[in-house]
């Protein structure tokens, strides 16, 4: 049964190969912007109650993909990869928006974290850096899956922000206290695995706390700038999606009025 599923799951080499803007990648960010597309005009006139269906219905496809793929991953690669452990902003935001939905004291950080879940999903469904390494075949899971959870996730981050009650820029205090949060449990996350956690110790740089990921910085220098630079350049990305937000509200509202 194994070597079956490994079969069918395993990284394939040679012949086609994924690459970035490839055009199996272009088909797939077509794809989820049309399903974004489709799904806002269906639930554009609806209630409250069947746009938070919808929400809740992305939300937790995208939670599905996420712990099935701690269940395939040994098949497919023959190990578990410690690296998705939810200390990355796309994973952490999965388990925080999911969570965000079902626990009342999480309830009021519900916006919060599908803001920074749409932005940090968004920025690797276009550059998915971490598939195109491998250089596997663009129909093996590793690539599909990895596509599909963070096209998920962009989607609910998307109809969050725009159907849901509690979006508003007054909440940025909220927004920081998420990016701060997040900048300290990926901190966390760096100091168990970084060379204590046995086997699975590797430098894993969640969320890029501990090291420039291009390189620039020294690495002496990078591992004190980089939490406070991620918080800057996170919340800098967020006040850009207020604006865009606000600004289309601003414009389709003279529409209407016209």
């Amino acid at each position: 049964m194994y070597s079956v599923i490994h079969g069918i799951l395993c990284d394939r080499k040679g012949g086609d190969i994924f690459t970035c803007f490839g055009p199996f990648h272009i088909c797939f960010i077509l794809f989820i912007f049309a399903l974004i597309c489709v799904v806002s005009i269906l639930i554009k006139n609806k209630s409250a109650a069947i746009r938070e269906k919808t929400c809740d219905f992305f939300i937790s496809a995208a939670f599905a993909l996420y712990i099935a793929d701690f269940f395939l991953m040994p098949f497919a690669y023959e190990e578990i990869d410690i690296e998705k452990l939810p200390f990355h902003v796309c994973t952490a935001m999965c388990v925080m928006c999911f969570l965000s939905r079902h626990v009342k004291y999480l309830s009021e950080f519900k916006t919060n974290f599908a803001l920074l879940g749409f932005i940090s999903n968004l920025v690797y469904l276009i550059y998915p850096a971490g598939v195109m390494w491998h250089a596997v075949h663009p129909f093996t899971y590793r690539v599909v899956q990895t596509l599909l959870f963070h096209g998920v996730m962009t989607a609910y981050g998307f109809l969050t922000i725009v159907f849901e009650n509690g979006f508003s820029v007054k909440n940025f205090r909220k927004d920081i206290a998420v990016l701060v949060g997040m900048t300290l449990w990926a901190l966390l996350g760096n100091f168990l695995y970084n060379g204590s956690a046995g086997s699975y110790s590797a430098n894993y740089n969640w969320f890029f706390v501990t090291a420039d990921p291009f390189g620039i910085l020294d690495k002496s220098v990078s591992v004190l700038i980089m939490p406070f630079l991620n918080i800057i350049i996170f919340f800098a990305a967020e006040m850009l999606v207020y604006f865009i937000y606000y600004s289309a509200k601003r414009v389709l509202s003279k529409k209407d009025h016209n």
